[in-house]
Order: structure tokens, then C-alpha cells, then sequence
């Protein structure tokens, strides 16, 4: 039995793989999509396949500030959906609050022990500090401490590529919006350091489909099994 969750890489993309429509965090696909036509009309399909995921849900602070969690009005109840956030210094105060509002648990990985959320006093906020990042050691802790059997996972490029490299993806869930964003610094689902020698291909994410779904307004879910994901 795996000592950590299993694991789902869940994300919205366009068909050349890109997760955001340009290269700073003032332009995003939940606030420009809506906008654009021949895009819009079939978005609404993410985010009803996006409340089917796993009740345990992981993102970063960074994503989270980027779409405005530190502006949102709070939660009048909890969700049952316990949310996991790796955060240095992208959520403020409120931000920690709206999270502890909307969550059955909040989970917060920092390495900053001025972090806002040490000021923030609520029953479900659980405060995890590490020194250096170890996303296995993360994950076994959701598991272990916290009962996560089922994880998925929706942060950026950068995290999603030490998650691919370190073998912890099970899955991916990709849902593919009908549109070419382009430009070599926007963000793609897998960013992070290039490969360099053939000796590292183990490394690569090998898929095998599942399922291809065609959504209506030509857009496309894609579910595959990672096949090179970590057995323990």
C-alpha cells in the first residue's frame, strides 16, 4: 500500500498546452476566458467536471492570490472539500481566512514562520513547516496525519514539474480548451528544468488514455494513468 495519496494532475489547458494566456500573473484563463468568444460558451464544463474532483485539493499561494482568494468575501459554511495550500508569501490574513471559511480542513505548508496564518486562530487551519521542500515527505503527511487518501492537484507549471520529475502524479485530468495561446514564457502544464541527457528520459511522464471525452463547444477531456508514477 502507498505510503502517500494517489494523486491527480487536474487542469485546464489550451490545445498547445498552455495554462495561462500570457506571461504575467495580471492575464489568467478563469479571468480572460469568459471574455473571449468561441472560448466562453463551453467553459462552464471545467468547472462542473472540477466539482467532481477528489474532496482533498492542492494549489499554491501564488495561483490562489492570482485568481483574488486574498479579496474574496468569507464563507458563510464549510465546504467538504479540505484544501491543501503551499504558501510563502502570496496569501495574506484574509486570504488565510477565506480558505479556513470555505474548507472541512485547511492544510498550510510554509518554510516562514512570520507567515500570516500564525495570526490566524480557527479550528480547521493545521500549519505545516518544513525547511527545504520535499514534496513526497508533503504528501505522506496529507496521508498519514491527515487521512488524505485521494489528492488533486492544480498548481502552476513550476510545482507541477518537480511533482512529474519526482514521480508523484497518478493521474492526469486535462480538460482542453478549443485555442492556441503560444509564446515560449507563458506557462505550459509542465514548466520547470528542461531534460538534458537521454539518461534522464525515465523521468519523462508516460501516459496511457483512459478516456477521450468530446465536451460540446469543441472542447476535450483527456484522463490518463501516469505510468511511471512512484509504486511504492
Amino acid at each position: 500500500m502507498s505510503s502517500r495519496p494517489i494523486t491527480t494532475l487536474f487542469m485546464l489547458m489550451s490545445a498547445d498546452g498552455k495554462i495561462s494566456t500570457g506571461d504575467n500573473d495580471s492575464l489568467d484563463m478563469d479571468q480572460d476566458f469568459p471574455k473571449i468568444d468561441g472560448i466562453k460558451e463551453g467553459l462552464h464544463q471545467y468547472y462542473e467536471i472540477e466539482e467532481t474532483t477528489d474532496l482533498w485539493s492542492f494549489n499554491t499561494g501564488r495561483v490562489q492570490a492570482k485568481v483574488g482568494a486574498n479579496e474574496r468575501n468569507l464563507s458563510d459554511h464549510h465546504w467538504n472539500v479540505s484544501f491543501v495550500i503551499l504558501d510563502n508569501h502570496h496569501l495574506n490574513e484574509h486570504g488565510i481566512e477565506y480558505f479556513c471559511s470555505i474548507s472541512k480542513n485547511f492544510v498550510l505548508f510554509t518554510s516562514k514562520f512570520d507567515h500570516p496564518a500564525y495570526r490566524v486562530n480557527q479550528e480547521n487551519l493545521h500549519i505545516e513547516h518544513y525547511d527545504s521542500l520535499n514534496l513526497k515527505k508533503m504528501l505522506e503527511t496529507l496521508k498519514e496525519k491527515y487521512g488524505c487518501a485521494k489528492l488533486t492537484v492544480q498548481s502552476g507549471g513550476t510545482l507541477n514539474s518537480l511533482f512529474l520529475r519526482e514521480h508523484l502524479f497518478d493521474y492526469a485530468d486535462l480538460v482542453v480548451a478549443p485555442v492556441l495561446v503560444g509564446g515560449k514564457d507563458t506557462s505550459s502544464l509542465i514548466d520547470g528544468e528542461s531534460l538534458h541527457r537521454t539518461d534522464q528520459m525515465s523521468d519523462l511522464g508516460v501516459l496511457k488514455l483512459i478516456e477521450a471525452e468530446p465536451l460540446k463547444d469543441s472542447y476535450l477531456r483527456l484522463h490518463y494513468q501516469i505510468m511511471n508514477a512512484e509504486n511504492d
